[in-house]
């Protein structure tokens, strides 16, 4: 899987030849520019509004932007960073999604964690799906809820820096701020989730109050752990850290540290194939007004 994050690859001089090519009229490499980017895009909007269907309209909509926006692409900057800078306004500013209403603050969080009781580890004999499954299944969807507790633009920010691992280079080109007040809220962001999960987490410390495996029973009453829908613990194939570069020397706390690593170990998610979801776009008179499309 190419990585458009990287910073030295041949992925922007190839996407310059297939924005070149789509906008002359070439259908074919339309479609696969949206197929190069639609897992990146696909994978941010998850992490931003942590249910996939929504996720799946989210990148609908950014993709249509970016396509519709296609023919004014100047080449002043990188493909990438015109692409993703489409992306990341559209996360920022987009409407409230159904999963934002429910996480507002981390304080109001860990005071939900601290009043939901314990329960016993699922028995596997209740589940055809295997109980790890369910338990990741809950880690996941906590660790989803804590970014949801960041305001749009620290989530984004922390999804890049230290989930994704771009640059502060890249980052500040991308959301349009310099590379030091990039760093500077990423730290940020990452302070308040270090601090939360070293004093909540049970993943960072056995002595903390919230355990996985004793709040997943909880989660599958509730309806937020599907044993028969999972939605994050399915459909992948690498974790995010396999398809994200390495920094070094970026992090001097073990707690931050720490805590990057659990969300850097999360799914990087297949994507939904978009190509088919815009056929009907991609074929309408009004789009093939703007490009002209064979």
């Amino acid at each position: 899987m190419t990585n458009p994050f990287i910073e030295k690859n041949e992925t922007d001089s190839s996407d310059m030849v297939l924005v070149e090519s789509a906008v002359a009229g070439n259908k074919k490499s339309l479609e696969q520019l949206i197929k190069r980017h639609q897992a990146w895009i696909y994978n941010i909007a998850l992490k931003m509004v942590w249910d996939p269907s929504d996720a799946e309209d989210v990148t609908q909509e950014t993709l249509i932007k970016i396509i519709t926006k296609l023919s004014t692409f100047r080449q002043e900057s990188s493909f990438r960073t015109w692409a993703y800078r489409i992306a990341a306004n559209h996360v920022i500013n987009m409407k409230k999604r159904r999963m934002e209403f429910h996480y507002t603050s981390l304080d109001k969080y860990g005071e939900d964690i601290l009043n939901s009781p314990d329960t016993e580890i699922p028995d596997q004999g209740d589940y055809s799906v295997d109980v790890n499954l369910l338990i990741e299944e809950t880690k996941i969807g906590c660790m989803n809820a804590m970014l949801l507790c960041l305001d749009r633009e620290q989530r984004l920010i922390f999804i890049l820096g230290n989930m994704f691992n771009v640059t502060d280079a890249t980052g500040a080109e991308i959301l349009e701020m310099s590379k030091d007040n990039f760093r500077q809220k990423l730290s940020r962001a990452r302070k308040q989730l270090a601090s939360f999960m070293g004093s909540k987490c049970g993943l960072m410390n056995k002595n903390n109050p919230c355990h996985c495996a004793k709040k997943t029973k909880l989660m599958i009453n509730a309806g937020h752990v599907n044993p028969d829908n999972l939605l994050f613990s399915k459909n992948y194939v690498y974790s995010i850290e396999k398809v994200t570069p390495e920094k070094t020397g970026q992090m001097n706390e073990l707690l931050e540290k720490r805590s990057v690593k659990l969300f850097r170990e999360h799914p990087f998610q297949q994507s939904p194939d978009f190509v088919k979801s815009l056929n009907e776009i991609l074929s309408s008179s009004e789009f093939k007004n703007i490009f002209n499309l064979n």
